[in-house]
Order: structure tokens, then C-alpha cells, then sequence
């Protein structure tokens, strides 16, 4: 199955739809790291079910939210358009990609959210390309948070194994083959792009389905000067 079946499948569109909004995400609003009363704008990049976009809509933020599915862009502008309508919804989620943010001016979003994202990148030029871009189009100062999963996953009894001559590149997720470092080389990555840690960067593992994902969990702030 390829990655872009997978995401099409109705059953992955409901549960990642039905899934709360991530709890840092919660905590950054919650603590005002950003704020949509000063008119911070959002980013979602690889909004899936709409979980992250509909919540900060429905906190009062301008949020703009990407996909390359179009099943997964269709149920987050039906969850969307709950909150401020059918033509805003459209508007705000549209169909891209996390490599070609063109559409956005650069400086011009105080949060930039990339939740499982970057992993699915194709190679490192790809990711360095993402990045690049999301860093873009953050205002100085602002924040990107990010997770991605870490090459000590072992989703499944049979674990990971290298895609040969692709760097990075590991095989063993149901969605297909990712793109995995560890949390030193995001940072490092990160770095390259005017990107630096406003916290550690955090290792968390988890038991998931049988198997044990670990996660990356980053938070970065885009130095002042870059563009």
C-alpha cells in the first residue's frame, strides 16, 4: 500500500479526526506562548483530521492548515467549517505540501505546528527543504513544534529495518518507509535553518499496538535576523 492510500483510507481519516488536540499544543495556548487576541497566526502543516486546526480555531487563532491528502483536507474543512463556515474553512485548510510553502509570505506566522510531519520527508534534502520553509515563513522569534518519530521505534515484533542507500530512511510503519534521526541530529538539522531549542529537546517512549514508538519531541524558536 502506498503512503498516499493509506491517509485516503476512511478509517485512518476518522482516527486521526477523533483524536484530541496534542497536549503541548494545549499547553503553549494555555500558558500564552502564543496568543489570538494579539493576532498570532497558525500554521498546521500535515493537518490530518483537522484534531490541532480545529482546536486553535475554536480558540479565536487565524490558523491556516496544509495536507497532501484530499480525503484528510475534506474532513478537516467539514470539521472547520463548524467554527466559521463553510467558505472560511475552505479558505484556511488547503491541499500542499510541507516542502513548498510558497503561498505564504515569510515572516508571517508566530507558530508554525509540525506533528508527525517531518518524518515523511523522502530524503534529507527533502527534510532540509521543509525545514527551510518553515522557518521561512516564521516570524523572528516565533516557534515550531514539531514530533517526529525516532529511529529506536520498533512498531511491530519484526521492528525497523534501513531502506538500502537512503540514508535516514527506515521501513517497518504501516504508513510506509520514514525518514528518522534522532533527537541530536533534528536539532542539529533544525540548527542549519535559524531554528534553536526553547526547551531540550525530549526522547519519549511509549508502548503503542503492540510495539513501542519513540518520539522526538522538539520545540524551536526561529532566531531573530533569519529568513
Amino acid at each position: 500500500m502506498s503512503e498516499g492510500d493509506f491517509w485516503s483510507q476512511p478509517e485512518q481519516v476518522e482516527r486521526f479526526a477523533e483524536r484530541d488536540p496534542d497536549h503541548r499544543l494545549r499547553r503553549l495556548v494555555d500558558e500564552g506562548a502564543v496568543d489570538a487576541d494579539s493576532g498570532d497566526r497558525v500554521l498546521d502543516l500535515g493537518c490530518a483530521g483537522g484534531r490541532n486546526a480545529v482546536f486553535l480555531a475554536r480558540r479565536g487563532f487565524d490558523v491556516l492548515a496544509l495536507d497532501t491528502s484530499p480525503a484528510m483536507v475534506e474532513e478537516t474543512r467539514r470539521r472547520m467549517s463548524e467554527v466559521v463556515g463553510t467558505e472560511e474553512a475552505r479558505r484556511r485548510v488547503q491541499q500542499g505540501r510541507m516542502q513548498d510553502l510558497a503561498r505564504f509570505d515569510a515572516d508571517s506566522f508566530a507558530l508554525v505546528v509540525a506533528l508527525g510531519v517531518y518524518h515523511h520527508a523522502g530524503d534529507m534534502a527533502d527534510l532540509r527543504r521543509a525545514l527551510s520553509e518553515s522557518s521561512r515563513v516564521l516570524e523572528p522569534g516565533g516557534l515550531l513544534l514539531s514530533a517526529t518519530f525516532s529511529p529506536r521505534s520498533s512498531p511491530g515484533r519484526e521492528g525497523l529495518s534501513p531502506v538500502e542507500g537512503h540514508d535516514h530512511l527506515w521501513r517497518g510503519f504501516s504508513s510506509g518507509p520514514l525518514l528518522l534521526l534522532d533527537a541530536d541530529g533534528l536539532d542539529r538539522e533544525a540548527a542549519r535553518h535559524g531554528l534553536v531549542p526553547d526547551r531540550a529537546t525530549e526522547t519519549v517512549e511509549a508502548e503503542h499496538d503492540g510495539g513501542t514508538r519513540v518520539t522526538v519531541n522538539a520545540l524551536y524558536r526561529k532566531v531573530a535576523g533569519r529568513s
